[in-house]
């Protein structure tokens, strides 16, 4: 049995799904285990890893796994999110100019033809997420990808008096192990 992992940010975007029992084929990025995934998903499940599988490589690699899945665990990670109010504006650079407090900050986006503009207002403030070492949740399921997200948080309006918003503690999918049999292919 090899154990690979599939990474949420790729497989959520443009990961062909598969179930437990389906024979897979995948590219194969690396095998050895980095100093942060072994910090965020602790040593004793790190250490379950046998290769990590890659989405999108940027040069042909060799290295696959091929085989039946056997199992497949979603990972969770409890995330910290703290805010910051954006500053001086929405991204600008350093000697850039704030817009007056009754304004409100510009579109990010581009105009098309005959007035119409696609865009987003950007927040006034900066989300920083930062993992919690070792706070990981495995959760058996049958597929990946499983359900894709609809989108990421609401856009909300940026009232310039809504005080800075609290430290908010979330689980985040950081990805999947995926049990594959390579003799049974």
């Amino acid at each position: 049995m090899t154990r690979v992992w599939l990474d949420s940010m790729e497989w959520e975007c443009c990961g062909d799904p598969f179930a437990v029992g389906d024979d897979v084929d995948f590219v194969i990025e690396g095998r050895t285990l980095s100093v942060e995934f072994i910090r965020n998903l602790g040593a004793e499940l790190a250490a379950t890893v046998d290769a990590f599988e890659a989405r999108h490589p940027e040069d042909p690699i060799d290295d696959r796994v091929r085989g039946r899945v056997t199992g497949v665990q979603i990972v969770l990670q409890e995330t910290v999110d703290r805010f910051s109010l954006r500053r001086p504006g929405h991204g600008a650079t350093a000697d850039a100019e704030m817009p007056a407090e009754e304004e409100l900050r510009p579109l990010s986006g581009r105009e098309l033809e005959g007035g119409f503009f696609i865009g987003t207002r950007p927040s006034r403030w900066i989300r920083a997420s930062e993992p919690v070492p070792e706070a990981i949740e495995l959760v058996p399921t049958d597929t990946v990808p499983g359900e894709r997200p609809e989108s990421s948080d609401p856009v909300a309006e940026d009232d310039l008096d809504v005080p800075e918003p609290a430290e908010q503690h979330r689980r985040v999918r950081r990805g999947w192990l995926v049990d594959v049999d390579e003799t049974n292919r």
